[in-house]
């Protein structure tokens, strides 16, 4: 099969047009329609559905498709690989991973990171939605439980439990905790329980939902839960991981934790000796190491 053929096949279908397939290929309109007829005279079929407003793709044309978006990636990853081949440090770097961890964990130290590689630029994709690593949905990924996608590199960076906090203006205006059953004296912070969560978190507001807190506000991350408890809503569950960033956090109930939730980070098999990636993974081991240090610090204080 024509290579150059299916090039221009996968800028009309990407784009749903001859004419803007044509200005992206830097090729006439007419140049484009000869290729994508000859590719479809080729294989004996048709690829698009042709009407006023555009071109539709047919099934075969579907299938086509997906094998040269798939060939598409794989083509960046070489492509990445062979500019990683370089001493230098640069370029783009497609990070994801949940929307509490990035901006209040990572986010905060990303100056580091730059400071050392100024020419990186880091695309950082914030959801709860695990994007598909090995088809290049990202680059690099930190989740809260150990990927089960083939062909990746893992590593175990840390443990998170979630805890209950409060601020002391808000205890000095209700009250300390020191049962759970006095939640009743309270105004429960926490993530929907309809919301996609870790499953400890979760675990641990349903624990707490058994008993009655006629006052509640619930968001579906863990920022605004944060952004509720420094504005001295009520008592949150939070990750401990935000003890170091915000000391003036007061915990409530010692004694009570959810269930350990791990942290991993996860990179594509190919992309082992991408420089980017192993900047970016040596940097947040770094950070990893230094956190606990303070947390150590900060217990034997």
């Amino acid at each position: 099969m024509d290579w150059d053929k299916l090039r221009i096949f996968h800028a009309v279908a990407d784009a749903g047009s001859l004419t803007h397939a044509g200005d992206t290929l830097h090729l006439s309109q007419s140049a484009v329609s000869r290729q994508v007829r000859a590719l479809e005279e080729s294989l004996n079929t048709t690829l698009f559905h042709r009407h006023a407003r555009g071109l539709i793709l047919t099934e075969q044309g579907e299938l086509l498709f997906d094998a040269t978006k798939s060939m598409n990636k794989r083509l960046e990853a070489a492509s990445a690989r062979i500019r990683d081949s370089e001493e230098e440090v640069f370029g783009d770097l497609r990070v994801t991973t949940t929307t509490g961890f990035g901006t209040l964990w990572l986010a905060p130290r990303l100056p580091k990171l730059y400071e050392q590689y100024p020419d990186l630029k880091i695309d950082l994709m914030l959801e709860e939605r695990v994007l598909d690593l090995p088809m290049r949905e990202a680059d690099v990924a930190i989740r809260m439980k150990e990927p089960s996608q083939a062909d990746l590199i893992r590593k175990r960076l840390m443990s998170v439990h979630m805890r209950l906090y409060a601020t002391e203006k808000y205890l000095e205006e209700r009250g300390n905790m020191t049962d759970i059953e006095e939640i009743a004296n309270h105004r429960l912070i926490c993530q929907s329980p309809a919301s996609f969560q870790v499953s400890a978190g979760a675990s641990l507001v349903q624990h707490l939902l058994t008993y009655d807190a006629p006052s509640m506000f619930t968001v579906n991350n863990y920022f605004g839960v944060l952004q509720a408890v420094l504005n001295d809503l009520g008592i949150g569950v939070l990750p401990d991981y935000l003890v170091e960033d915000f000391p003036d956090l007061i915990r409530v109930l010692p004694d009570l934790e959810s269930g350990e939730v791990p942290v991993f980070l996860a990179y594509p098999e190919e992309l082992r000796q991408s420089k980017r990636i192993s900047a970016f993974r040596d940097f947040v081991q770094d950070e990893i190491i230094a956190h606990r240090r303070k947390l150590r610090e900060a217990g034997a204080a």
